[in-house]
């Protein structure tokens, strides 16, 4: 939970990271040498040094100070010297500062019992309950790498039944299978294909379970759409244009069209997005509901989000079927870990609850076939 720690001493040596480098350091990780942009012209290994992020990109590489924008993430000890970092050997990939005392207490899970843990935001594990995958159906998650709501579908039908997992990246495909094959899940098939085209138009010719697949073929599908990705937290830096924020929408639309077409009747179609624009969220459900009369908009188990948002054209009772996670609602805090032992239960639950990424959740169910 987002409660700052004060009073830490920032130190004279410094070390800059780049942004993204950064984002990770708030999620608990240590400084690894390639995220390393900047370094004190003096630092040695064993320096207690003071870590910040450059979150626009002005810090030039190697450079010995910087006096540009950026935000302070805690202290660590160098694990290297600054000529061990900059030098001209092949790049290193360990530790470059181990944090000691970070500006959020996050405690890292990197590499945690990987064969039985996959570590997700608390949304993304929210959506795969509400699919409520049962043993022996046929699922496909049309977008799904890198894989973390796969392999959860897959647990959560004991891997009894057939979880599809489709991606165009093809690294990305890979990813998936060494999650499921890590994890010890033998019901996932992944393929590198576009899910765009995941239908099969011609009727005649058998495909062998491999995509595009025949109308109708699937119990459940999970569309977790590419989006804009403004939920994402924490992220220092913003590099999105209005032409790339509003070209998620069409794409969005064209994979669930292809996604209601695949469904079965009775079937349930899950959409979500980690994102908070209204563009990609309620305006897709008053859409897909115009567009799709044989979908009806379902009451979500679990509930753990607030409901959806006004604007779209939504009814008051469509909107409390929706789940929309917005960290605004969560008041700033700027304190100390202490104030925790004072609040009580339900409302430190609430806060565990609410201060998350930004994500939306819809779920529909076919009424009848297409």
């Amino acid at each position: 939970m987002s409660f700052r720690r004060k009073n830490i001493k920032q130190q004279p040596c410094e070390v800059i990271v780049g942004a993204q480098c950064g984002n990770a350091v708030l999620r608990g990780a240590h400084v690894y040498v390639p995220g390393i942009v900047s370094a004190s012209k003096f630092m040695k290994g064993g320096d207690v040094v003071s870590v910040y992020s450059d979150i626009k990109g002005k810090c030039k590489k190697g450079a010995k100070e910087f006096d540009g924008t950026k935000i302070f993430l805690g202290n660590g000890i160098s694990e290297l010297s600054r000529k061990e970092i900059f030098s001209s050997l092949p790049e290193l990939k360990g530790i470059g500062v181990r944090m000691t005392d970070p500006v959020y207490l996050s405690p890292s899970f990197d590499n945690v019992l990987p064969s039985y843990l996959f570590l997700q935001n608390l949304p993304s594990a929210v959506v795969s309950h509400v699919l409520d995958p049962q043993p022996g159906e046929k699922i496909l998650d049309l977008c799904a790498a890198p894989g973390g709501k796969t392999t959860h579908i897959a647990a959560l039908m004991h891997d009894q039944g057939e979880v599809i997992a489709l991606d165009k990246i093809s690294n990305k495909v890979e990813k998936i299978k060494q999650n499921a094959l890590l994890l010890g899940l033998n019901s996932i098939r992944a393929f590198c294909f576009d899910g765009t085209k995941a239908l099969k138009l011609d009727m005649v010719k058998d495909t062998d379970g491999e995509p595009p697949f025949l109308p109708e073929s699937f119990d459940r599908i999970l569309l977790d759409a590419p989006c804009s990705g403004m939920g994402q937290r924490p992220n220092m830096a913003c590099t999105w244009t209005l032409k790339e924020v509003t070209s998620y929408q069409p794409l969005q639309r064209k994979l669930f069209t292809v996604a209601a077409e695949l469904l079965k009747p009775g079937g349930v179609l899950v959409y979500s997005t980690c994102t908070v624009t209204l563009a990609e969220n309620e305006e897709q459900v008053a859409w897909a509901l115009e567009t799709f009369p044989h979908l009806q908009l379902q009451h979500q188990d679990p509930q753990v989000g607030g409901e959806g948002m006004l604007g779209a054209g939504l009814s008051s009772e469509q909107l409390k079927r929706l789940q929309r996670f917005d960290p605004c609602v969560v008041p700033s805090q700027d304190s100390d870990t202490g104030s925790l032992r004072d609040a009580r239960i339900e409302d430190t639950i609430w806060l565990a609850n609410k201060d998350c990424i930004g994500f939306f959740i819809a779920k529909f169910i076919k009424c009848k076939s297409t």
